[in-house]
C-alpha cells in the first residue's frame, strides 16, 4: 500500500496540510459531482458540521489515494479537496495513528493550522483509517462488498441492489468491514440512523430496505443477524 503523506511540520511546530495533483480520474470526478448534487445547503458555511455523505466521500477518496501512487493518488486527493472545498474544510492524514482529520479552512493561515483560530474542536472530524478488523484493505473489502451488491442486483433487481449498495458503503466506510460480517447492532444502526439520513433513497427503497438486508445475507450464504436477534 502506498503511503499518502499529507501532514508535515514547519519550523514553529504547527501542522500543515498538503494538496494533491491534477490528473483526471472519471470515478473521482463523478463522485465529487454526486456529492455536490446531494448537498442542498447552498454556499459553503464552515460554522456548520460537515454532512455525513461528505465525510464518507472524503474517507473513500482518502483510502483510494493511500492504496495508489503517483498521478492516480494525487487525483484522488484533488477530488477530495474539491469535495471539501464547497463546505469550507480541508483534509490531512495524521500518520502516527492513521487518522483522517477534516478541519475548517478558517483555522488555516495558508497551509498552516493556527491554534489560536481553533474556536471549537468539535468542528473537526476524525476518521480512523487503520484496518482494525483484520479483514484486509479498504480495496479488498470494497471488492468483496461490491460482488455481493452485484449478486443482489442479479437475483432481486432494484431497489434491493441500491439498498445493498448503501449498506456496503456504510459497512466499508464506517467500519472497514465486509457487509456479511455485520452484527445485529450494525444492521440496526444502518436501518435506524444511516439509511434515513444518508441513502437519498426513493420511496420504493424505503419500503424494501428491511427485505434488502435479508437478501444481502442470503446471497452471501450468511445468517441474517436481525433474524437471530428476533428469536
Amino acid at each position: 500500500m502506498s503511503e499518502e503523506t499529507e501532514e508535515s511540520t514547519d519550523g514553529t511546530g504547527t501542522e500543515t496540510a498538503e494538496t494533491g495533483g491534477s490528473t483526471d480520474v472519471a470515478d473521482a470526478t463523478d463522485a465529487v459531482d454526486a456529492t455536490d448534487a446531494a448537498d442542498s445547503s447552498g454556499d459553503a458555511d464552515s460554522s456548520l458540521p460537515l454532512p455525513e455523505p461528505v465525510v464518507d466521500e472524503a474517507e473513500r477518496l482518502t483510502r483510494l489515494a493511500r492504496e495508489t501512487a503517483g498521478d492516480e493518488a494525487a487525483t484522488y486527493r484533488e477530488a477530495r479537496a474539491d469535495t471539501l472545498d464547497g463546505h469550507g474544510y480541508t483534509a490531512r492524514v495524521r500518520d502516527e495513528d492513521e487518522t483522517l482529520v477534516l478541519y475548517p479552512d478558517a483555522w488555516l493561515d495558508g497551509d498552516t493550522v493556527r491554534m489560536e483560530r481553533v474556536d471549537d474542536t468539535d468542528r473537526a472530524v476524525e476518521v480512523p483509517l487503520s484496518a482494525a478488523t483484520g479483514e484486509g484493505t479498504w480495496t479488498d473489502i470494497e471488492a468483496h462488498n461490491a460482488d455481493i451488491v452485484d449478486r443482489v442486483a442479479d437475483a432481486y433487481g432494484k431497489p434491493h441492489a441500491a439498498n445493498a449498495r448503501a449498506f456496503a458503503d456504510f459497512m466499508g466506510n464506517h467500519y472497514l468491514m465486509r457487509m456479511d460480517a455485520a452484527t445485529a447492532d450494525h444492521c440496526r444502526e444502518f436501518l435506524e440512523e444511516y439509511f434515513p439520513r444518508n441513502a437519498w433513497a426513493s420511496a420504493a427503497q424505503h419500503d424494501a430496505v428491511d427485505t434488502s438486508l435479508e437478501y444481502v445475507f442470503a446471497v452471501a450464504e450468511a445468517d441474517y443477524p436481525l433474524a437471530e436477534s428476533a428469536e
